[in-house]
């Protein structure tokens, strides 16, 4: 914008030289009102042929009045940003002819728009450069910022894929401690406890019965201490998303789709209950529905955890509709019961295939 109003501007200081060798009458003057009329509205107007039809204009109004040829310069500029190359063909043979019919001495005009157009030339490639330059910078900024996001984004798909990488590595350790700790300390706390009480049925001296009930209940605190171990390990160890596409791959009753969309610390409680609806659901399927797709999403919100098991089926099996019902089943109760020990709460609905849809509340303790 400021390179055009530039140059359009020294342009029309230039031709108001004119002043020189033409009169400074109400002609002149309207001359050079018109011009930067023309200049202002071949900016400011997106349709290029009205643009074409201003310098049309400007041209015809300088077959009546003559004062308007010292503005071809500016004209000229204006076509050239145009590529408008037959329009500005014209412009010379009329500046010839203005010349010749309005000048005695035309030494001087002659020379003062010959330097006119080629300055209008220069200003208008170096504007042009410019131009050009100022997109292939901004085309440069747009690539690399564009860059800069395409690599923030793989950055943190990197960092996700390693942070996942580790929590599955972490319960995989997991698993192994609890299989190593019930193998092997598990064994040798059953076969200590399984002795002592052999020694216990043969001993025939008093004063050692203290002493061998003191160790079995050591022994017995011992084994329940790991057994609680090695159960609180493995719940924790359970991997909430390669679960549920575990089932999904081994159900082959129809196709499964999956959205899952929740963080690595959902509550083990909560992984118990979204894993055993989803059992249910799909076992509810293969029994009562017709359907050729299933859909299974999980999504985890600011303050709750939600489970929605839907497929395309149109045949429903009686009171599958009311979990509790007296013609409902036992796995729609159990649902039921679950969600309740939760405080969640539990949707069916069969408008268009039959949906399962559950909402968990986010407990600080779970």
């Amino acid at each position: 914008m400021m390179r055009y109003f530039h140059d359009t501007g020294l342009l029309l200081l230039y031709c108001m030289a004119s002043i020189l060798y033409f009169p400074a009458n109400p002609l002149f003057v309207l001359s050079f009102l018109c011009a930067l009329i023309v200049c202002c509205a071949c900016f400011f107007l997106d349709s290029p042929l009205l643009r074409l039809g201003l310098g049309i204009l400007f041209l015809s109004a300088s077959l009546l009045f003559p004062p308007f040829f010292c503005f071809y310069p500016v004209l000229s500029y204006l076509f050239l940003r145009e590529r408008r190359w037959l329009c500005l063909s014209c412009i010379c043979p009329l500046f010839l002819y203005h010349l010749a019919c309005s000048m005695d001495d035309v030494m001087l005009p002659l020379g003062m728009g010959i330097f006119g157009f080629l300055l209008a030339a220069l200003l208008q490639i170096h504007t042009a450069q410019y131009e050009r330059l100022s997109l292939q910078y901004r085309q440069s900024q747009d690539d690399s910022r564009e860059n800069q996001l395409l690599l923030t984004e793989k950055n943190k798909a990197l960092i996700e894929k390693q942070d996942y990488e580790i929590y599955t590595a972490t319960l995989r350790e997991r698993n192994r401690i609890a299989r190593e700790i019930h193998d092997n300390v598990g064994h040798v706390l059953s076969r200590s406890i399984l002795l002592l009480g052999a020694a216990r049925a043969v001993n025939r001296q008093t004063e050692l019965h203290p002493m061998l009930d003191h160790l079995d209940d050591s022994l017995n605190s011992a084994m329940d201490s790991i057994r609680s171990s090695v159960h609180d390990l493995h719940d924790d160890s359970v991997n909430l998303e390669d679960t549920i596409r575990g089932l999904a791959h081994g159900f082959t009753f129809c196709p499964v789709l999956i959205h899952y969309d929740m963080s690595l610390l959902v509550p083990r409680e909560i992984k118990y209950c979204l894993i055993s609806i989803t059992k249910e659901a799909l076992s509810n399927v293969i029994r009562h529905s017709n359907a050729s797709q299933v859909r299974i999403t999980l999504q985890e919100h600011p303050a709750l955890y939600q489970l929605c098991v839907e497929d395309n089926g149109t045949r429903i099996a009686p009171g599958c509709l009311k979990a509790g019902s007296s013609q409902s089943g036992i796995g729609l109760t159990n649902i039921q019961e679950r969600i309740q020990a939760l405080n969640g709460n539990l949707q069916i609905s069969a408008d268009s295939g039959f949906r399962i849809f559950i909402t968990i509340p986010k407990k600080e303790d779970l």
